[in-house]
C-alpha cells in the first residue's frame, strides 16, 4: 500500500468512524432523557428515574420556585400536596441514602440556577450527624453532569448506562402510550410495612447491650458543628431570601430502641442539641421536630424498617409544617428535647416488642 493509499484510507476510516459517533450522540442530545441540554419534548415520555443523573436536569430545566429535598424520608413527598399548602410550584431533588454534603451540593446546584425560589422543604437525617462533615456515601456521582463545562460530556453521550437505563426506557413509554411519570409519583415507593417487614432488618436480639451510656464528648461536639455548618448553614446564609423549612423526620420506636440498646440515646439527643442551636440562629429556617408524635413512631405499620415509614406520614408531615405543628423555637427547644429524651429512655422498649410480636 503506497503513501497515498494509506492516506485515503485512513480519511475513509476516520469519516466512518465519525458517523458512527454521531448517530447516537444526535440521539442523546435529541432524547436527552436526564434532561441535560435541554427540557423534556412533549412528543415523548419520559421516565424520572436514577436521582443522581436526573436531579441536575430537573434543577436546570423545570420551572419551579420551591424545591423538595433530603434522603429517602423525602421520596414519597407530594408536590401537588405541597403546592397546595404554599401556594408554590415544587419539584423534588431527592437523594436516597445521600450524606448531608452530597445533599448541600444537589440543593446548591438548583438554588444556584436562574429560578426565583421562595422556599426549601429539607429533611434532616439525625442519625447522621456524627459523621464527618464531608463524608460521601457514594464514589460514583455523576459530576459531569453538575458541572457547567461541555467538555467531559463525552461521558453523557457515549455512555451505555444513559441508552439502556435512559433512551430506551423513553422510546418504550412513547411508543406504548405510556405517560412521562408525574413528579409527584418520582422517587416513589411503597413497601410492605409492620412488625414482620421491620424485624426482616431489624435484628433486635443479636444487638449486644451496652452496660453504660457513651458520653457525648468535645470531639463529637466539634463534629455536629462543622457538619452543621459546613452543609447546612453556609448554604442557607448565601441564599437569605429563601425560606428553608428543616424537618427531623420520625424514625420509628426501633430505631430509639437501638440506640438505647446500644447506649446511645443521650449521645444522640446532645447532636441533636447542638444541630438545633446553629440551625436556629439562621432567621431564614424554620425547624421541626417530630420526634414525639409517639402514636405515631410506636405503631410499626407506619414502617416498612426502622426509618421508613409510608407515604401517607409524608402526608401528614406535610400538613404539621404547614400549620406551624411541632415547630422549633429558641424557646422551646430545650424543654422539648428534655421531654422527648426521658419519653424514649423510660419507654419500655421489651415489653412493647414482646406484644408486638
Amino acid at each position: 500500500m503506497n503513501e497515498q493509499t494509506a492516506k485515503k484510507w485512513y480519511i475513509k476510516c476516520l469519516v466512518t468512524l465519525v458517523i458512527i459517533l454521531i448517530f447516537p450522540i444526535s440521539i442523546t442530545i435529541i432524547i436527552d432523557p436526564y434532561f441535560h441540554f435541554h427540557k423534556p419534548l412533549p412528543c415523548l415520555s419520559y421516565r424520572l428515574y436514577e436521582e443522581r443523573y436526573i436531579n441536575s436536569g430537573i434543577a436546570k430545566h423545570f420551572k419551579y420556585n420551591a424545591i423538595i429535598t433530603g434522603s429517602s424520608m423525602t421520596q414519597n413527598f407530594k408536590t401537588s400536596e405541597l403546592d397546595a399548602f404554599f401556594g408554590t410550584t415544587s419539584i423534588k431533588l431527592p437523594l436516597s441514602g445521600a450524606s448531608y454534603k452530597e445533599l448541600s451540593d444537589n440543593l446548591d446546584y438548583a438554588l444556584s440556577q436562574d429560578n426565583d425560589i421562595k422556599m426549601v422543604l429539607w429533611a434532616l437525617d439525625y442519625n447522621d450527624l456524627l459523621k464527618e462533615y464531608n463524608y460521601m456515601r457514594y464514589d460514583s456521582h455523576p459530576y459531569y453532569l453538575y458541572d457547567n463545562s461541555y467538555w467531559n460530556d463525552i461521558s453523557y453521550l457515549l455512555n451505555k448506562d444513559v441508552l439502556y437505563h435512559g433512551i430506551l426506557p423513553v422510546l418504550t413509554m412513547t411508543l406504548t402510550g405510556t405517560p412521562s411519570t408525574s413528579m409527584d409519583e418520582y422517587s416513589s415507593f411503597k413497601l410492605e410495612t409492620g412488625y414482620d417487614s421491620i424485624m426482616d432488618e431489624y435484628k433486635r436480639k443479636q444487638i449486644s447491650r451496652s452496660p453504660q451510656n457513651k458520653l457525648f464528648d468535645e470531639t463529637n461536639r466539634e463534629t455536629v458543628a462543622k457538619t452543621i455548618t459546613y452543609n447546612i448553614i453556609n448554604l442557607v446564609n448565601r441564599y437569605p431570601d429563601v425560606d428553608f423549612y428543616i424537618f427531623y423526620p420520625p424514625y420509628s420506636i426501633c430505631y430509639w430502641d437501638k440506640l438505647q440498646l446500644l447506649g446511645e440515646m443521650e449521645m444522640q439527643f446532645e447532636a441533636t442539641r447542638v444541630a438545633t442551636e446553629l440551625l436556629l440562629e439562621c432567621p431564614n429556617i424554620k425547624l421541626y421536630n417530630f420526634f414525639e408524635c409517639y402514636d405515631m413512631i410506636c405503631n410499626l405499620n407506619n414502617y416498612s424498617d426502622t426509618i421508613h415509614y409510608t407515604a401517607e406520614i409524608n402526608s401528614q408531615i406535610l400538613k404539621w409544617i404547614s400549620n406551624d405543628d411541632y415547630l422549633v423555637t429558641k424557646d422551646n427547644y430545650l424543654n422539648t428535647l428534655k421531654n422527648q429524651l426521658d419519653f424514649y429512655k423510660k419507654f419500655d422498649y421489651d415489653t412493647f416488642f414482646k406484644e408486638a410480636s
